[in-house]
């Protein structure tokens, strides 16, 4: 079974949360293995006015930062889902959403109690400009 359409539903929590204004932060963590890449960081950020995604991935040595649509996050941190990563975590003012790969590949979503009382900064920063 392939974990592909659990994590297209997870990725749809983290658009519902962007749009309800929940959201806090998204991380990428438990990796296959040693390897170089630790995790990766998913942070809202407004350029100019302009909301796009900081995905911070975390190395060893290094940490490099890059800038994306929702779409384009999409596609890079699914292609990071099962090679190396085994857990997506999203956190929300709502729950924490847990999206986890078992070792049969198969995927699965757990909510739970919220760690974050409120949402990101630049979530509220949206909010007040009323985007």
């Amino acid at each position: 079974m392939s974990f592909q359409p659990v994590f297209d539903e997870f990725w749809e929590k983290v658009k519902e949360s962007i749009t309800n204004k929940t959201y806090a932060k998204l991380t990428l963590a438990k990796t296959i293995g040693d390897t170089d890449l630790k995790n990766i960081y998913v942070r809202p950020v407004l350029n100019d006015g302009i909301f796009s995604l900081s995905v911070i991935a975390r190395y060893k040595t290094e940490e490099i930062e890059s800038f994306h649509s929702l779409d384009e996050a999409y596609i890079i941190l699914s292609s990071y889902m099962n090679n190396p990563f085994l857990t997506a975590l999203l956190f929300t003012t709502d729950n924490d959403i847990t999206f986890k790969i078992n070792k049969k590949r198969a995927g699965s979503i757990i909510e739970q109690a919220p760690t974050f009382k409120s949402p990101s900064d630049v979530i509220l920063e949206m909010k007040e400009k009323g985007m």
